[in-house]
């Protein structure tokens, strides 16, 4: 096939219209064109208000030699990750995967669908309980602490925009997004250039892969939380699993430790056994709603008033480093979405943001975030977990002690002074703000440093002027503020045990996650082939 890129057209269009752009460029017949799919599409806003849909197009014609000699470009299909193959005839290996997010699921997929069946423990709850937990609380109900934004089937991405960019490159990448796919993820995430798949398609995704694992064999308990390590000689020689406050042990030769980076109480057991953390730079800030419309016009221009031209909901992204020497940026922008209330803990307020596929709500929400370092809240293990919690229960209590969220228009916020309540924005975090001066709740320097960042941002996006935009506090659980040591992907001096994605501190995101969860699984493959030659 050749490939065709910038190929630039004013709506976003169907395979017909692509048909007649590629013969076009091509100077050929459209009768020629054998067979045309989108390789990569994006939306180039930078020459407003003329904003185009830029296509990569692969294109088969019935003479490619003559295209290319013209000057096209033939195109090489990279190479199709395949897992390793095993070969297993002795007895079966006893493999643990604690944690159903993507690096776990991943994990557990893979090695299943090499022969491996596998036990999965999830200390939340199956993904159509969870949803009824979490709505409850969201709508004013209790906190359950072991099935919420946080914890359950999917991770915290479940309640999420469902992001799938990524900064890794890595073959694994094409893998798990056509997986996603095959699980019934719409196909437009194979070319988009910044594909998502919104939370409510990713539930459907997050069961397909579970009857997936249930179909090769696995055992998935849910409700059943990691509790303990047996470590014998240097090694893993089993677990003990919580469940309803009953313990049982549990023989294991591999674990995978898919962790989430809310999983508290687990890195204090793990530190206990004597496995080897460290804290990790992170950071820490507030959520930020625009009207989306108004984000659209600062993105689009003119266009953005048009009909027709199927124009995605717009986002933004901006990074500032300050004289301090701290990064203030933006994180995890929901078009159309909604700022969600995370808390997995009694007494404490933690925000993130959600989007349905459609991106259709009246608000935009992103991250503000400052980097901290253990420089700010100290060199111990877990130090970086206490920091956090500190944050969250002076988010709580400012919020008035029943999970609102401590809330301040950005005017008000660059003034320091209170605010007494909203103006257009209205804010979406349920189940409700209270409004207040956020310079009373968050460490100054967190507040000095987003206030000096704000200018910078309102100059590159336009909205970020508008003094009636509402922050609300606190975010926290961007990226775990622990890493477990590993070395060839096994928990430093432990042997058989695996830390993995985000939780572990080698990942951030659905996509990095799950392709960190394929590497762990790849080098238990590679010790249980190793395994089988000896015998």
């Amino acid at each position: 096939m050749l490939m065709l890129s910038d190929i630039r057209l004013e709506e976003k269009c169907g395979v017909e219209r692509l048909r007649q752009a590629a013969a076009g460029a091509l100077g050929v017949p459209e009768a020629s064109i054998n067979d045309l799919q989108i390789h990569r599409l994006s939306v180039d806003a930078r020459r407003k208000p003329r904003v185009c849909f830029v296509y990569t197009l692969l294109v088969s014609v019935a003479d490619e030699e003559a295209a290319v000699r013209n000057g096209c470009f033939a195109y090489a299909p990279p190479e199709r990750y395949a897992f390793p193959a095993l070969h297993m005839a002795g007895a079966a290996p006893r493999v643990v995967i604690a944690g159903t997010g993507p690096a776990g699921l991943f994990a557990a997929l893979c090695l299943a669908e090499a022969g491996v069946k596998c036990v999965v423990l999830e200390r939340g709850q199956p993904l159509e309980r969870r949803v009824k937990d979490v709505s409850r609380f969201w709508g004013g109900g209790g906190l359950d602490a072991s099935s919420n934004v946080q914890f359950g089937e999917g991770g915290a991405g479940t309640f999420s925009d469902g992001k799938l960019t990524t900064g890794i490159s890595d073959r694994r990448t094409r893998f798990v997004l056509e997986r996603f796919v095959r699980f019934g993820a719409p196909e437009e995430i194979l070319y988009l250039s910044k594909p998502h798949i919104g939370t409510d398609e990713l539930r459907g995704v997050i069961r397909a892969a579970r009857d997936r694992l249930i179909g090769l064999g696995c055992d998935m308990r849910f409700g059943h939380r990691l509790a303990d390590l047996e470590i014998s000689g240097g090694a893993l020689r089993g677990v003990t699993v919580e469940r309803d406050g009953t313990a049982y042990e549990l023989e294991a030769d591999k674990l995978v430790l898919a962790l989430g980076n809310s999983a508290r109480d687990t890195f204090e057991m793990l530190l206990r056994r004597g496995v080897r953390l460290s804290p990790k730079s992170f950071s820490v800030g507030v959520r930020v709603e625009h009207l989306q419309s108004e984000l659209d016009k600062s993105q689009y221009g003119q266009a953005a008033l048009s009909c027709g031209k199927g124009l995605p909901a717009s986002d933004y992204k901006m990074a500032v480093n300050l004289g301090s020497g701290r990064a203030v940026y933006t994180f995890c922008v929901c078009p159309g979405g909604r700022v969600i209330a995370a808390a997995s803990e009694q007494g404490g307020v933690v925000t993130n943001g959600m989007s349905l596929h459609a991106r259709g709500g009246e608000n935009v929400c992103g991250a503000i975030l400052v980097s901290v370092t253990p420089e700010d809240f100290g060199h111990g293990a877990l130090d970086g977990v206490e920091y956090q919690r500190m944050l969250e229960r002076a988010a709580f209590a400012a919020g008035g002690g029943d999970h609102r969220a401590p809330a301040q228009l950005v005017g008000d916020f660059l003034e320091k002074r209170a605010s007494g309540g909203c103006g257009r924005t209205v804010p979406t975090y349920l189940p409700g703000v209270r409004y207040c001066n956020l310079w009373d709740v968050l460490p100054g320097y967190i507040c000095e440093a987003i206030s000096e960042a704000w200018p910078r941002f309102a100059g590159l996006v336009a909205c970020f002027s508008d003094p009636g935009a509402v922050m609300t506090a606190v975010e926290t659980r961007s990226s775990c503020p622990v890493r477990i040591e590993r070395e060839n992907f096994e928990a430093a001096g432990i042997k058989g045990i695996f830390p993995c994605g985000e939780g572990a501190g080698y990942a951030g995101g659905i996509m990095s996650s799950a392709v960190d969860g394929i590497k762990c699984a790849e080098a238990i493959a590679s010790q249980l082939s190793l395994q089988e030659m000896s015998g």
